[in-house]
């Protein structure tokens, strides 16, 4: 695991982002753990996730020239993502978002931030049904543009309707990796080290053998 990655599970523990118990997810199935990227709600833990997704963008070697940010959560993330990639990376991006409504003034349309062009890099939060970003891939195409995959924080490997993951079956569907900063087997590998966590690792690798997917 990279340091970024230990960092991002130490901010998302302190933000209570990530926290271990009992919680019944939309599928039904009882999760001992839940993940609320809204806890990112202050100034210097969206700057520390903005880093958080830039050195995953690097470490993943993908060539990207631009950042797009699906409303309404991807809009700040892609807007730190894009600060950090400039000042840690010294990666200059454009950036864009789209609104859920199309405006009929001012300037008009759906899209806002930079042209829609090149390769361009979806940043969300999590993955579920994937609704918002098969959104995207549709206006990014449109555009002309090519999708160079998806950016999220947290990717549960746990399967969805089928044998597959959401990301998985994103992939499968669209031919577009989808990255994340850290996955269900960073989160069991953190809670492996320290021994306050013992009892949420043994429920995490009980859940993972249940739900969980491979690759």
């Amino acid at each position: 695991m990279h340091d970024y990655q230990r960092d991002f599970i130490d901010l998302t523990l302190q933000r209570e982002v990530l926290r271990f118990g009992e919680f019944t997810l939309k599928s039904g199935r009882i999760s001992p753990y839940f993940f609320n990227m809204g806890r990112i709600d202050s100034g210097a833990a969206l700057a520390q996730l903005g880093r958080a997704y830039a050195a995953t963008i690097q470490a993943s070697g993908l060539t990207v020239d631009m950042l797009f940010g699906p409303a309404y959560k991807g809009i700040a993330l892609a807007a730190a993502t894009a600060i950090a990639l400039a000042e840690q990376h010294g990666r200059d991006l454009p950036w864009a978002y789209n609104r859920k409504e199309a405006k009929d003034h001012g300037e008009g349309g759906s899209l806002v931030g930079a042209p829609l062009q090149g390769r361009v890099l979806i940043v969300d939060d999590v993955m579920t049904a994937g609704t918002a970003v098969r959104e995207s891939l549709a206006l990014i195409r449109a555009a002309g543009a090519e999708p160079a995959g998806v950016l999220i924080a947290l990717d549960r490997q746990e399967r969805g309707q089928g044998e597959l993951s959401a990301a998985q079956e994103l992939t499968a569907e669209f031919g577009i990796p989808v990255i994340a900063i850290t996955r269900l087997d960073d989160v069991l590998a953190y809670a492996g080290e320290r021994p306050s966590l013992a009892a949420e690792h043994a429920r995490l690798l009980a859940y993972r053998a249940r739900y969980g997917v491979t690759g």
